[in-house]
């Protein structure tokens, strides 16, 4: 791709972003990433999912002599990504394992003859000796512009998505040692962070840290009651939204999806327990329809690149903030309002503590997983604002956001010192052997067979809290596990255990104020007002708007790619408001550059002129 100067006063990568992709200016600190990559310094780039990332090295990939190479772990997102950017006329491939042998040799066939902007590749392609052969010699002609390493987290031995073969991309800069590299990631913490400087060799590279906010994401944490129900009656306003239920288990998946379907929502599941055509059928449909809801393990959705899904629901407790960060961030990507919606349960951290005493890792990496859950549980019990609590942990500091559930329905909070002690008590006196369910029963005054056969029904503690119903003690139990007074013992299949901490407390040294459990109405599943619109919105009663999502619909099935490849819905919104009357207006629309006004652009201005008299 030539990019002959213009005399527009703009940048080389202004021109760029302009012309090609079709937006009038850099968000954050864009231009001065491209700025410095494209100068030939290493990056390691932290920037939030929907922060526009991929910009940072498609621009310089552009910019600078011969291919850009761009290091991606899935197959659907570097399809994806291809095809959006020759939509957009950029000289774009892939390498991967659903090519046949004749499409691979095309593809490094026109590698070698210059004829690529960009070439996509899984890092297991990279890494033989055919691929590093092609590498050799573009690099000795001077035509490696850089390398991009996208989802950069995956060489953290923490992460739950980490690929070995990651690690070994540190041979790009051994060889390589002139060429750029840009290593990408939405996953924020420092541990993670040290361990990609470390081990891809980034030790020289400038970090560029954004904001890790998503203002445009309204964080919503619920008491596990009746989950289907308050599954249900949050997506009662969201259906025919595109969304997300994540799952901690392949069978809650299966039933999950299954019961969505019964009642009128179309869903789909996804697991690595579902053979390979099946999971790519459904994350195709996924993509390219409208309004399906997948439910899923974590096996879903790394690298998921759809703009409009409006909503990631947690039936089940992540195991990090880092996940859960990772995981809501898959919603509202085209920066319009979206929602993440969470139900827990004190089993959920009984499951995770069992998981991970039970698996094969060392002792410092359980030490780890133990604290990111612990900082996982207090996120969720929080009386303060959800979204400063998040970026804390991230390391930003934020001011109380008025759009997470706990701004918009403050907690009540109430003198819970004395129940906290009764509870602590009942830990005590029955030997620390027991779970919550017990322990409620004791302090209730219910007597089970469980409790005659231990003799727990002459405990001085027997009865003691018949005041405070049952999920008003589970919701006692939870907060002292997030404020780390308790802790689960995986080992004793979830007993409570008193910490160092519960001492002042138990001695009466300390007092305790907890958040007070909300009532159980109908509702509390989240229908929450919807506010923070951040673009114009799709006006679905607007004619003109519903002529161009039509007239997507058929580009998509004609093209076989999914609809927001051809133009995302902020760029029909934008339409719908700007309503252009000829070519050079059109290329004031963001989102639409050169090459999808010479292709979509009789099209566009017909529609928009066939509408002239709606929403002028």
């Amino acid at each position: 791709m030539s990019h002959p100067p213009t005399g527009t006063g703009r940048s080389p990568a202004q021109e760029i972003l302009q012309r090609v992709f079709g937006y009038p200016a850099f968000r954050g600190r864009q231009a001065e990433i491209i700025d410095h990559v494209v100068g030939g310094g290493d990056a390691l780039v932290l920037m939030p999912t929907g922060g526009g990332k991929s910009l940072c090295y498609q621009i310089p990939a552009l910019l600078r002599p011969g291919v850009g190479v761009v290091v991606s772990p899935l197959i659907a997102l570097m399809q994806d990504q291809v095809e959006a950017l020759l939509q957009a006329g950029v000289r774009a491939a892939f390498l991967n394992s659903t090519l046949a042998f004749d499409a691979v040799l095309d593809t490094e066939r026109r590698l070698l003859r210059g004829e690529l902007d960009m070439i996509y590749v899984a890092p297991e392609r990279l890494l033989t000796e055919r691929f590093i052969g092609l590498l050799d010699t573009l690099a000795e002609r001077g035509q490696l512009a850089l390398f991009a390493i996208d989802e950069a987290h995956c060489v953290s031995q923490w992460g739950h998505d980490f690929r070995p073969e990651y690690i070994q991309l540190s041979m790009l800069h051994e060889r390589y040692p002139q060429t750029p590299r840009i290593a990408l990631t939405a996953t924020a913490d420092a541990l993670t962070r040290e361990e990609i400087v470390l081990r891809l060799g980034l030790d020289s590279a400038r970090i560029f840290v954004s904001s890790f906010d998503r203002p445009n994401i309204r964080y919503t944490v619920v008491e596990r009651d009746n989950p289907r129900r308050q599954l249900l009656d949050f997506l009662a306003s969201r259906r025919g939204e595109a969304g997300i239920v994540y799952c901690l288990s392949r069978k809650k998946v299966d039933e999950t999806a299954e019961w969505l379907n019964t009642q009128g929502i179309t869903a789909l599941p996804y697991h690595a327990g579902l053979d390979a055509a099946t999971r790519a059928q459904h994350q195709q449909r996924f993509l390219r329809e409208d309004g399906i809801v997948m439910t899923a393990t974590i096996a879903f959705g790394m690298g998921i690149d759809k703009p409009d899904v409006r909503f990631v629901a947690h039936f089940d407790l992540p195991k990090s903030l880092e996940a859960y960060y990772q995981e809501t961030g898959r919603a509202g990507r085209d920066g319009e309002a979206a929602e993440a919606w969470m139900t827990y349960g004190l089993n959920d951290v009984v499951i995770h503590r069992q998981r991970i005493d039970e698996s094969p890792s060392d002792d410092e990496q359980k030490r780890v997983e133990r604290q990111k859950l612990d900082a996982m549980l207090g996120f969720c019990e929080t009386a303060q604002c959800r979204r400063v609590t998040l970026l804390n942990y991230f390391g930003e500091a934020s001011e109380p956001c008025g759009n997470c559930d706990v701004c918009l329905d403050p907690p009540e909070l109430w003198d819970a010192t004395t129940a906290a002690r009764k509870a602590m008590s009942a830990v005590l006196r029955t030997g620390q052997r027991f779970g919550a369910g017990h322990l409620i029963d004791l302090l209730r005054g219910k007597r089970t067979e469980k409790m005659t056969q231990y003799g727990h029904d002459a405990l001085p503690t027997f009865g003691v809290g018949a005041d405070i119903d049952e999920s008003g003690w589970r919701a006692i139990f939870r907060q002292l596990l997030a404020s780390g007074l308790l802790e689960a013992d995986a080992a004793a299949y979830g007993a409570l255990l008193l910490t160092e901490a519960a001492r002042p407390v138990l001695r009466g040294e300390a007092e305790l104020r907890l958040r007070r459990p909300r009532p159980k109405t109908k509702g509390r599943g989240g229908q929450t007002r919807r506010t923070r619109e951040p673009g114009p919105g799709l006006d679905s009663s607007d004619p003109l708007v519903a002529a161009l999502r039509a007239w997507r619909a058929e580009k998509s099935r004609e093209q076989g790619v999914p609809a927001y490849i051809i133009l995302l819905d902020r760029t029909l919104a934008e339409l719908a408001l700007l309503r252009p009357t000829d070519a050079e207006e059109l290329l004031d629309v963001p989102g639409i550059g050169v090459a999808k006004a010479e292709r979509y652009g009789a099209d566009l201005l017909t529609l928009v002129a066939r509408h002239a008299g709606g929403n002028a």
